[in-house]
């Protein structure tokens, strides 16, 4: 009995010396694997709160990069064992595949949120037209843009699309240009009509110097004769400028003489 122990002990003494390293390497592979995910997701977490990343962002990217490299460390440890892990990779890649395919427009979205929040194209409180659609940012999400529109409308816009769409941010720059167009009937003094926009734009204090105001005839359309009429004005004065022009220019054209036109048709009847 004793010697079919000692056998028995001597033919499996090479197999488990060989299974014995094997496992050894394994959990060495798996315990310094897991310190290094752990050092890389917290480095990566540093990294963009470094670069003042949303915060939703950070935590969120921080867990998926753990995440994937503990999976990815358990994959290697396993290999080293000898267990096969090609079915295994490719049942995990096929469902994987599935889960994409089904989830391909909230993937689409997660994506473009990232983009959104890593890039910085617009920020909360800037003012949006993108997908039809013209508000206040009020919120980045992951998946989502929420816009209050200014008559207090919530919008709510898919990532996806606005990430890869056009869009015009009216908040980026400090000034913007007001633009007009007014008219006068045929008949009336141009060279005054200029002067007296002229005047209007360079009383008001909150219209810049510079650039200077511009007026100049744009257009002999069928009822009247119109002006473009353009000012740089700070980007916080933009619609109090264009709305008070306008009162302005109804309430002091008469003053000067000046008639504002309306369409007009002339009918002429022949008695045969």
């Amino acid at each position: 009995m004793k010697d079919l122990f000692a056998d028995g002990g001597t033919d499996y003494m090479p197999l488990m010396i060989e299974y014995g390293q094997k496992l050894a390497v394994g959990i060495l592979i798996l315990v310094i694997g897991l310190w290094l995910a752990g050092a890389i997701s917290r480095a990566a977490q540093k990294l963009m709160a470094a670069r003042k990343f949303d915060a939703a962002l950070q935590s969120f990217l921080g867990s998926m990069i753990s995440i994937v490299l503990k999976i990815l460390v358990v994959i290697t440890a396993l290999g080293t064992l000898g267990i096969e892990m090609t079915s295994f990779v490719a049942i995990l890649g096929a469902a994987s595949l599935a889960v994409g395919m089904a989830l391909s427009g909230t993937l689409q979205n997660f994506a473009g949120g990232v983009m959104i929040l890593i890039f910085k194209p617009f920020k909360v409180g800037d003012v949006l037209e993108a997908q039809g659609y013209v508000g206040s940012v009020s919120e980045i999400q992951i998946f989502n843009t929420i816009l209050k529109t200014p008559d207090n409308k919530t919008i709510i816009i898919p990532n996806g699309g606005l990430s890869t769409g056009s869009m015009i941010n009216y908040s980026t720059e400090p000034r913007r240009r007001v633009d007009w167009t007014f008219g006068i009937g045929y008949g009336d003094d141009a060279e005054k009509a200029q002067e007296v926009l002229l005047q209007m734009l360079n009383s008001d204090s909150r219209i810049l110097k510079d650039p200077a105001p511009f007026v100049a005839v744009s257009e002999l359309a069928d009822s009247s004769v119109n002006f473009a009429v353009r000012a740089w004005v700070e980007s916080a004065d933009y619609w109090d400028v264009f709305f008070e022009m306008n009162k302005r220019v109804y309430k002091e054209f008469g003053q000067h003489g000046l008639n504002i036109p309306f369409p007009q048709m002339d009918v002429h009847i022949h008695n045969n």
